[in-house]
């Protein structure tokens, strides 16, 4: 995730002069969308997701407390920034914005110098906090999703397949016979093989809602929504044909001369006899079918397609 790019900022005032004002101090440093009315700020602070919102007070029909109140109340657009610029200048005006959940006030008429410094400021404050969340759901070693992230995500993709009748699939890969990798080549070794495993792993899968992570130790966790059993179980097959192509040397291996990975899958469909009704049950088919995998020789995969309730 590229966290230096380019910000943007929604200025919102039914001013025309502050309006064309506020896009030139900002355009040579940040993409800036303008809205005219507090109506057509919410629409576009919905379909543009700006990192920070510039909002007039004092404008007709819907006012900035009022924006700023629908802001809040809409999952999509609360965590937005609000800077207020008006020319209310009593401090309970200030005040009241601030309550409301306003990250700053800026008296009209404004001065440039103030306004840059200000924007600066809350840009490198949603820069520094949206960095802190992403590394909060990855996984330093290898760089993918943490287990927290995962659970989070599978949750919510599990609900979103029940209501849409589509198909979820879900696998984990072991690493076979890592902790006699690590006893033969060392621990820093281990480190570089399990992130090249996480890097392949990732790599190969086809789709943006899929997502790789990393669940505990060797275990990595592939989650694949909308996509069937056939579908998944190539797409993982694949996978460890890759682990096993980058010709990692595993001398102390009984499976095989090179760095292996086992895996097992299952794959929720549509209702029927043997049913899962549950991501917890779907998790730990897959665990199954894991440990099936180990106990059949290792280095391959097994899957399940299990029919939802």
């Amino acid at each position: 995730m590229n966290f230096a790019g380019t910000q943007k900022v929604l200025v919102a005032d039914d001013d025309v002069v502050n309006r064309q004002v506020l896009a030139e101090l900002l355009k040579p440093e940040h993409t800036v969308v303008l809205a005219k009315n507090g109506a057509q700020a919410l629409e576009l602070a919905a379909r543009h997701l700006p990192d920070l919102m510039l909002l007039d007070v004092v404008m007709p029909d819907m006012d900035g407390y009022e924006v700023l109140r629908r802001l809040r109340t809409d999952p999509r657009t609360a965590h937005i920034t609000v800077i207020f610029i008006s020319g209310l200048g009593r401090p309970e005006d200030e005040a009241n914005g601030l309550k409301l959940g306003a990250a700053d006030y800026i008296a009209k008429p404004f001065n440039t110098t103030v306004v840059m410094a200000r924007v600066a400021m809350h840009l490198q404050m949603v820069r520094q906090r949206r960095m802190l969340e992403h590394l909060a759901h990855v996984d330093g070693l290898t760089e993918l999703a943490n287990r927290r992230r995962f659970d989070e995500v599978f949750e919510a993709e599990w609900q979103r397949c029940r209501r849409n009748g589509r198909p979820l699939s879900l696998a984990m890969l072991d690493i076979d016979a890592f902790k006699q990798y690590n006893d033969h080549y060392g621990h820093p070794a281990g480190d570089r093989a399990l992130r090249a495993v996480a890097r392949t792993s990732a790599s190969g899968l086809r789709r943006p809602g899929d997502l790789a992570a990393r669940y505990g130790g060797e275990e990595l966790v592939l989650l694949m929504p909308d996509t069937d059993a056939a579908q998944a179980q190539q797409v993982v097959i694949a996978i460890c044909t890759a682990i096993a192509g980058l010709g990692i040397a595993h001398e102390a291996s009984a499976v095989a001369p090179v760095l292996t990975v086992s895996a097992g899958g299952a794959t929720l469909v549509g209702a029927g006899a043997d049913p899962i009704e549950t991501c917890t049950e779907l998790f730990a088919a897959t665990d199954r079918l894991l440990y099936q995998a180990k106990k059949s020789g290792r280095n391959r995969v097994e899957w399940r397609a299990a029919p939802l309730q």
